[in-house]
């Protein structure tokens, strides 16, 4: 289990939903690369990709992404680039909006930027994949918010104090490690022993708060009964999963590029050959 103490990424901020204007050079592109499965959404053509996270180099099968990282760069370009490539208008340089887990950010970041350099975009924002689930759901973000994701392959735990990230956990474990239905017990007792560390450590009472308040749940986790009854009655707390909640992160980020126009870094298209604008998160 990883842990960091309240990282805060900054004052927070907040941009109006506007419909994305449907013209070619204004091409957007939300990402979500989970170890598992890789989302896409196109601005005006809705989600056109939900398949798994796999390049195939030669004869075999390779997972250029593992537990929540990018291990193989080149391989996660390739993979973009036969997904994607033919399915983005010519002659565009797309926004493209990615999420990326909440620990290990700067890393996993500077990788995206590189590896989504093939679809040659016009800026690259980024947005924690926890902040891309509350925007999907809907959450009051005005009142502290805990999100728990609990992935294929990686569980985070989030606490959002205005949006920003105020403290995080992270376990190497997911659905994937859950081997028949009834056996979920690595998982709840990770989340269990993230929150309770998150409370312990916190000297004021705003974990409490929004465990109180419910935990937001996402990720495949979310769909499987047993699991969720069972973190609930550890938790002694309510959960609340967002709908379709496999999916909620590419919606959020979807969210976030429709009003990511307005974005002061995404007014300035850069001439070909290079590199990408500024990045947000």
């Amino acid at each position: 289990m990883t842990l960091v103490p309240r990282p805060r990424t900054g004052p927070s901020s907040s941009h109006r939903l506007r419909p994305w204007p449907l013209c070619r050079q204004c091409c957007g592109l939300a990402l979500d690369m989970g170890s598992a499965r890789t989302r896409a959404w196109i601005a005006g053509r809705g989600m056109i990709l939900d398949v798994p996270t796999i390049t195939f180099p030669g004869a075999g099968a390779v997972y250029p992404i593992q537990r929540g990282a990018i291990v193989d760069i080149p391989g996660t370009s390739r993979m973009l680039d036969r997904l994607l490539g033919h399915r983005l208008p010519r002659l565009t340089r797309p926004l493209v909006v990615v999420t990326t887990p909440v620990l290990d950010g700067p890393t996993y970041r500077e990788r995206a930027r590189t590896a989504v350099e093939v679809l040659r975009p016009r800026t690259v924002l980024t947005v924690p994949t926890a902040r891309a689930i509350a925007l999907a759901a809907d959450a009051d973000l005005s009142r502290p918010l805990l999100v728990v994701d609990i992935g294929a392959h990686l569980t985070e735990v989030v606490l959002l104090v205005e949006g920003m990230v105020f403290d995080a956990r992270r376990t190497a474990v997911g659905t994937t490690d859950i081997s028949a239905p009834g056996t979920s017990a690595e998982v709840i007792e990770a989340v269990t022993a993230m929150i309770t560390s998150m409370l312990r450590q916190d000297r004021t009472s705003v974990t409490a708060d929004a465990l109180c308040r419910g935990a937001l749940l996402a990720g495949g986790g979310a769909l499987r009964p047993d699991l969720t009854y069972r973190l609930t009655g550890s938790l002694h707390a309510p959960l609340r999963a967002v709908p379709a909640p496999h999916t909620a992160a590419i919606r959020g980020a979807a969210k976030m590029l429709q009003s990511a126009h307005a974005h002061p870094s995404a007014r300035s298209a850069h001439p070909p050959g290079q590199g990408t604008g500024p990045h947000s998160h």
